[in-house]
């Protein structure tokens, strides 16, 4: 049997978006769009995504779809016009994030592990040090942190001293810095088979169970911003051009 290259397995990589959500909390300013279709400039907010992937040679792109899915449908349809791959994960009633990543299993294929973004935030990270992270360290999960000044709306994680996750503090409303997770993750394939069934909260149902099974935790130091809230999407669309540049660009140009 041929051996697995190592440009071989990379190629393999796929990233699976959580782009299913209602937004309930941006409806506000965005009645009938799907967050991840946010207007930045004169793009979507899905496009940072997608041009990160991209600029970092991973290409096979899963989007776990829902809530007014047939918009991002139309919207990216098979990725051609954008360089990549794209395949869909069609969620016929709510399934939570959890429950959108097992659905996503049938698309994964024979990679060892895959990556995870949420689709309402993003991180400026190298992608490929995250995966050679979780790879060095045999891991099961990998999660992307980010040191923040106000972790009162996140919670936060705690990490020993070798990067091994040990603890998720519930929000506590209190204005403190704190690690929160950043949304991006990378997960091996075997985890799929443990999932959920039905509706689950990869943040609730999902993370605290893997603590002490070879659950790593990395902190990085990039553009960091979340469009949950209609304050933060504004945030972002002020700082829409240099979000663009982060998405192309691995430099650290400062932190929003």
């Amino acid at each position: 049997m041929k051996a697995t290259t190592a440009a071989s397995r990379e190629s393999d990589i796929k990233a699976v978006l959580l782009v299913g959500g209602k937004g309930t909390r941006l409806r506000s300013v965005l009645p009938s769009t799907p967050k991840p279709l946010a207007p930045l400039g004169n793009r979507f907010f899905l496009d940072l995504l997608v041009d990160q992937l991209r600029s970092q040679g991973i290409q096979r792109i899963i989007m776990c779809v829902g809530y007014l899915r047939e918009q991002i449908e139309q919207e990216f349809g098979t990725g051609v016009c954008r360089d990549v791959s794209i395949e869909y994960a069609r969620e016929d009633s709510p399934l939570g994030t959890g429950g959108a990543i097992r659905l996503a299993g049938q698309h994964i294929g024979n990679a060892s592990e895959f990556l995870v973004l949420n689709g309402d935030s993003f991180l400026e990270v190298d992608l490929w040090k995250l995966i050679h992270f979780h790879r060095a360290h045999k891991a099961i999960a990998t999660l992307a942190l980010r040191r923040v000044e106000n972790a009162a709306r996140y919670g936060t994680v705690e990490l020993n001293e070798a990067g091994q996750v040990t603890r998720f503090a519930e929000k506590a409303g209190i204005d403190r810095p704190g690690l929160v997770n950043a949304g991006v993750y990378v997960f091996n394939r075997s985890l799929l088979g443990g999932l959920p069934e039905g509706p689950a909260s990869l943040e609730i149902d999902v993370l605290p169970r893997l603590v002490g099974r070879g659950f790593y935790g990395q902190e990085q130091d990039g553009m960091f911003i979340d469009i949950g809230r209609p304050e933060d999407y504004q945030l972002a669309q002020r700082l829409s051009e240099r979000l663009s540049q982060a998405a192309l660009h691995q430099g650290r140009e400062g932190n929003a």
